[in-house]
């Protein structure tokens, strides 16, 4: 990927990150879709003298692509939505599932809480050819209305109990009657029978596996499906 091919306004923002990060750009094809992603090549620049093995939280989460977010880009490429079928990617770091469903067809929304990680999701979709996607911030916390959505996604998004609450009135918030939440996480993740526990009282959950072959092991994640009862 040639960084001078970027449109303008692209470009010159992958050059003021150039000035402050080490980044690459590295390929990543899912199925027939090629995206090239904005990656940060050291992270201790972004971690700042922190030791995230003292605390996990430190460790900046949106930088590293996810399997559980290539199981969820995978499950989209295969997809055929109808024209102007919307999709809400929460906590979308470098946005390769909400890219390659835009590339799909999907007409995509990246969120994130932070203007840094907007940065590298707008260059993104500039570099993998997706000038429609949209980019919104949204803090769970103390969220902005974004709007309506026919699919709302997610990759790795729930981690901490504290985000349980404010992630269930998001989903009844931006979800369209009729519409659909796809998450998708290691299935070795603690958090996720408490949280699916608690969402159960509004929503149906169903759950299937996907396997991800590779030379460290084969990783077992979990892609869950939410109706709204």
């Amino acid at each position: 990927m040639d960084p001078q091919t970027l449109p303008a306004e692209e470009l010159a923002l992958y050059t003021s990150l150039k000035k402050q990060l080490k980044v690459a750009f590295e390929p990543l094809k899912v199925q027939k879709y090629r995206l090239n992603l904005l990656k940060c090549t050291d992270l201790e620049q972004l971690l700042d003298g922190k030791d995230p093995l003292k605390n996990v939280s430190d460790f900046p989460l949106w930088t590293r692509l996810w399997e559980a977010a290539i199981v969820l880009a995978d499950y989209f490429a295969g997809q055929k939505p109808q024209p102007g079928t919307s999709l809400l990617e929460l906590g979308a770091g470098l946005g390769a599932s909400g890219l390659v469903a835009a590339a799909a067809g999907y007409e995509v929304t990246l969120t994130d809480y932070e203007e840094r990680i907007q940065q590298f999701q707008r260059i993104n979709a500039a570099a993998s050819n997706l000038p429609g996607v949209r980019f919104e911030f949204l803090d769970w916390l103390n969220p902005s209305d974004v709007g309506q959505y026919d699919v709302i996604a997610g990759s790795e998004i729930i981690f901490r109990d504290e985000f349980f609450e404010p992630l269930i009135e998001v989903f009844k918030t931006a979800l369209r009657p009729g519409g659909v939440i796809l998450l998708s996480h290691d299935a070795r993740r603690r958090s996720l029978a408490p949280f699916f526990e608690m969402a159960k009282k509004d929503f149906t959950i169903s759950v299937v596996k996907r396997t991800l072959k590779s030379l460290e092991g084969d990783k077992v994640i979990l892609l869950a499906r939410l109706l709204r009862k």
